[in-house]
């Protein structure tokens, strides 16, 4: 995660949630900082980890961890909800579509593979609702002279065999194969 994008949730955790404000404890001595909880939050959300894997990193113990990993994602989806958790608009579904072809990938929303999603609830999750629902992203795009209308997302082997989800070459041969193994 870039520095700026950091500070802009610091910031606004720090003034509009009231579990990150500064405070004190009953000694006068400062509590836990906002850098340590939001650091703390951040690495495990984005490694996975559970409440007792930053208690060295950050000096945060696995209690407080899991209280701070609660505050922090209600603020995050109160805060950032709107505008970052929505279904894409036409013009995101636009820009991803141009995103795709630029990369030789026509009609290819995205790539969800080695995400960390969780397997065990991706039929509950409201990212693919759509796709689950069969009203997956409609657009026209050819591959080889054949045409297709729903988008789709670049996965691993892991995921479930859905239209919308195109799986890499496990065995590529050949350079063509070879370039789209890549992904």
């Amino acid at each position: 995660m870039n520095k700026s994008l950091f500070m802009r949730i610091v910031h606004r955790l720090s003034t509009e949630v009231e579990y990150f404000q500064p405070t004190q404890d009953a000694v006068g001595r400062s509590s836990l900082s906002l850098l340590q909880k939001c650091t703390a939050e951040i690495r495990q959300l984005a490694y996975g980890g559970g409440a007792d894997t930053v208690d060295e990193y950050v000096r945060l113990g696995e209690t407080t961890a899991r209280k701070c990993l609660h505050h922090f994602t209600v603020g995050i989806i109160h805060l950032f909800g709107d505008e970052y958790l929505r279904c894409p608009t036409p013009e995101d579904l636009e820009c991803l579509l141009h995103i795709g072809q630029q990369r030789g990938f026509p009609g290819m929303v995205g790539s969800i593979d080695c995400t960390m999603n969780d397997l065990n609830i991706l039929d509950r999750s409201p990212v693919f609702d759509d796709i689950i629902n069969g009203i997956a992203p409609q657009v026209n795009f050819y591959i080889n002279g054949t045409e297709y209308h729903f988008a789709y997302y670049l996965t691993d082997d892991i995921y479930p065999k859905w239209v919308t989800f195109i799986q890499s070459i496990r065995l590529p041969y050949g350079p063509k194969k070879s370039l789209f193994a890549k992904t």
